[in-house]
């Protein structure tokens, strides 16, 4: 199996930078998996998991929250807003950003706005009802 470059970038770190097999992306369109010799795509993310499978087998899952996704024949770089391996995620982080986008919601004074706020709250739900408890 080939193997191809993957980034996942935060602003706070570089989370990863190896050679892997594959990685599924929580795209604003839906996941999508990424292999070697990929057709170049550039993205949006949603909140969701990122499943990574190196070139020794192993599977890791990191949790983002929104960003884009570069991807190329050789390579695929994830900019996310946030991200965090799955083992080191804080559910109190993700329970206070779904109070913070309630508050908005409740604030926001146009329709267009209030949407795209209650599409991230439904978002970040589905994110918390995927994440494997601690």
């Amino acid at each position: 199996m080939d193997s191809f470059k993957f980034e996942l970038v935060s602003p706070e770190r570089l989370l990863v930078s190896e050679d892997v097999h594959s990685v599924v992306v929580p795209g604003s369109e839906g996941e999508m998996t990424v292999m070697a010799r990929h057709a170049p795509v550039v993205t949006t993310m949603r909140p969701g998991i990122v499943v990574v499978e190196t070139v020794g087998g192993e599977k890791n899952r990191y949790v983002v929250y929104g960003g884009f996704a570069d991807i190329t024949a050789e390579s695929c770089t994830l900019l996310a807003e946030f991200s965090v391996h799955e083992r080191d995620f804080d559910r109190e982080d993700l329970a206070h950003r779904m109070e913070e986008t309630k508050k908005a919601i409740s604030e926001a004074t146009e329709a267009a706005h209030r949407t795209k706020l209650e599409e991230f709250l439904h978002q970040l739900t589905t994110l918390g009802q995927v994440i494997v408890p601690a």
